[in-house]
């Protein structure tokens, strides 16, 4: 085992790390209030190229793995951009990855280039009010016509829909009831956003509030054809090539949050004076936040154990749900260390660990809540009956 860093990792760190300079906490803070997407930070991140990372080099993109990815949604949320961030690229970086590996040639060259450069703003469709994490039961319907589908349905949680041209959106082309297995009858397709069949509306929320999550209701959607990702039934099973990769992502984003949030509080311990000493001296203040470095660097290995096996195909699906799990555990319990160190201050926006707090304790629900994250290691680990 070699723990050296990679040159070309920390090339990328500090290639990132500059960028996101350029936007300090303040930044986060007004966007975050204004309910303001940060265009100027997407900007940037494009113009540097790491919007497309992850992108095969054929479409313009820069051809690396999972590992490269994580480190640079890292980053982000290190800066103390958090989630506001990391949420405004990852799509981008990494949603589209069933249209990599099973589009048509023709989709491909049509979407993926202007993903790569971030031209094209992309969402994510799966989450409905009544399917939840059952995802089978999902009732969007999407009818043939002709050389098009008709969708009728609604979808929330849809992240950054209102800035987005284009949704990777996933509905029933065959009823639950008429299917074989749940699983199937579920296609994924392209979909236009800017639509007058398409409503949309930002659902108010604890955090994150830079990139709205929305309510997106289809009223007879055309989509073609041509639009369609891989075979029609399969969609559900493209989800599942990417999942693992998106639990290390999120793991690597709350990760970033932890960091932020461990860097202010042991800067404030260190300057904030109390009882003629920095108040850092103190047991019951150094202690917990000792404690989130631990657990943070526990988190930090074994994310790079996932994204090792996940790089070079091995199955990684104990590595990254540990990750996703461990990662999110230790952010918000440094983000809560954060407010503890600063006490009544920790609850003043203009200390900015309330938004960390804020944004670190989605970590602990989305894309898919601990819960069932330790039903899937209980199962599939452990070898314990099913539960759910």
């Amino acid at each position: 085992m070699d723990f050296t860093e990679d040159d070309d990792h920390r090339l990328i760190r500090e290639a990132v790390r500059d960028i996101c300079a350029k936007f300090p906490d303040e930044y986060w803070s007004e966007r975050d209030s204004t309910h303001t997407f940060p265009w100027e930070f997407y900007a940037a991140m494009a113009e540097g190229g790491w919007i497309g990372i992850a992108m095969p080099e054929e479409y313009g993109g820069g051809g690396r793995g999972i590992t490269e990815a994580s480190i640079v949604l890292e980053e982000v949320a290190a800066s103390g951009a958090c989630m506001n961030g990391a949420s405004a690229i990852h799509m981008s970086i990494f949603g589209m990855h069933p249209v990599v590996l099973h589009g048509s040639d023709d989709l491909r060259r049509r979407v993926l280039p202007d993903v790569a450069s971030g031209t094209l703003h992309v969402a994510f469709g799966v989450t409905e009010p009544d399917a939840g994490l059952d995802t089978t039961n999902v009732t969007t319907r999407a009818v043939r016509d002709g050389d098009a589908y008709v969708v009728h349905g609604r979808k929330v949680w849809t992240s950054k829909a209102l800035e987005s041209d284009k949704v990777l959106l996933l509905v029933r082309t065959t009823p639950r009831a008429e299917a074989a297995k749940p699983t199937q009858g579920m296609t994924l397709l392209v979909a236009d956003l800017k639509d007058p069949a398409v409503a949309i509306s930002p659902i108010d929320k604890l955090g994150r509030n830079a990139v709205a999550s929305c309510e997106v209701v289809y009223d007879g959607l055309r989509v073609p054809v041509e639009n369609r990702v891989g075979e029609e039934g399969a969609g559900f099973r493209y989800l599942l090539d990417g999942l693992n990769a998106e639990r290390v992502l999120i793991a690597a984003e709350a990760l970033g949050i932890g960091r932020a949030a461990l860097r202010r509080a042991v800067a404030y311990a260190g300057e904030r004076v109390v009882f003629d000493r920095p108040i850092g001296a103190n047991q019951g203040i150094a202690f917990p936040l000792a404690d989130a470095h631990a657990r943070l660097r526990a988190a930090e290995l074994v994310i790079r154990e996932a994204s090792w096996r996940i790089d070079r195909g091995l199955h990684a699906g104990e590595q990254a749900n540990t990750a996703k799990y461990l990662a999110a555990e230790a952010a918000f319990q440094a983000a809560d260390a954060a407010v503890q160190t600063h006490g009544g201050f920790g609850y003043a926006r203009e200390y900015h660990v309330e938004r960390y707090f804020r944004e670190a304790r989605l970590q602990r629900i989305a894309p898919v809540p601990q819960e069932m994250v330790l039903n899937y290691l209980a199962q599939h680990v452990l070898g314990l009956p099913r539960g759910y």
